[in-house]
């Protein structure tokens, strides 16, 4: 919900800001989500064959866990990033969907970084570029193609993800953007612009000019990847705005761009669909990873 002009919002224009950016308030708990983003990764990690806690730099926070393909080598490699509003949460919570992906061809990474707001956003999207560049650059570790990337994030993390998409950053940092060839973006946040008039800057400290610096809908690329959008069916009409505004500026480039409705679902379950083999989210991304098992879908 960006604000209608540029001067400083009235009190109710801020209640309801922070009204609208408030995930947690459209459900009755988030603790059970948490509880199976947690558990659900823990499983994976005791059960799948991984490599855990691998750096991409040299700070702590600094590593990844990567979720071998089954069966296959120079697989496809999801990356996912994950949410918790910069602040909370880690790869440790994030692995959940490598039980369904891995089974079905895919290589998947969770990548850990700093969090807010002990680590500013700038820092938090050069750690998730490094981390996209190291996963690329390592075949070998991986045992991924690092030709066939696909990010994927939700909320905070679709953000993420879509730094990840924005320009101007590739060559400094030795990153091949023909190598990303699709992008899953879940309940993201694509103009930061809002959230300084937020109780989430509170953590973030963004300026105005940080926000919108750190925003992906005003850095769009000159050649798009595929996306894949969606949200959940009960959330706020700032979070879905978000989403239906950086659509429709991708498609305005000219780049293939699509939403995926995901009925029933809120904001902190829809990523969870991703360990779903029959869940039409992971068929969609099934077809972008050009693997088997994608067809017959209704996405």
């Amino acid at each position: 919900m960006p604000l209608p002009n540029a001067s400083p919002p009235s009190a109710a224009e801020r209640a309801e800001l922070d009204l609208q950016y408030n995930a947690r308030a459209t459900v009755p708990d988030i603790a059970p989500m948490l509880r199976d983003y947690a558990e659900l990764s823990a499983t994976a990690r005791a059960t799948l064959p991984c490599a855990l806690n691998v750096p991409y730099g040299e700070h702590a926070d600094e590593t990844l866990d990567i979720f071998f393909a089954e069966g296959r080598a120079q697989a496809p490699v999801l990356i996912y990033l994950h949410g918790g509003y910069w602040r909370l949460l880690s790869k440790d919570d994030s692995s959940f969907m490598a039980p369904a992906l891995c089974a079905a061809g895919m290589t998947v990474v969770a990548v850990n970084y700093s969090l807010a707001p002990g680590a500013s956003l700038s820092r938090i999207v050069d750690q998730t570029r490094r981390a996209v560049t190291w996963v690329q650059r390592h075949n070998a570790q991986t045992h991924g193609d690092g030709q066939n990337l696909i990010v994927a994030g939700s909320s905070a993390g679709g953000h993420l993800a879509a730094m990840i998409l924005a320009r101007g950053w590739q060559e400094q940092y030795g990153f091949d953007a023909q190598g990303l060839k699709a992008a899953v973006l879940l309940s993201g946040l694509f103009d930061l612009t809002p959230l300084v008039h937020t109780h989430i800057n509170d953590w973030m400290h963004l300026s105005p000019d940080q926000a919108r610096r750190n925003s992906p809908l005003f850095a769009l690329p000159d050649s798009g990847t595929p996306l894949l959008m969606s949200y959940g069916s009960n959330e706020t009409a700032a979070f879905k705005q978000q989403t239906q505004d950086f659509l429709a500026a991708w498609r305005a480039k000219g780049f293939e761009g699509e939403y995926l409705a995901m009925p029933g679902t809120n904001h902190f379950d829809l990523v969870l669909h991703l360990n779903q083999p029959e869940s039409p989210l992971v068929h969609a991304l099934l077809r972008l990873a050009g693997l088997n098992g994608a067809s017959g879908t209704d996405a």
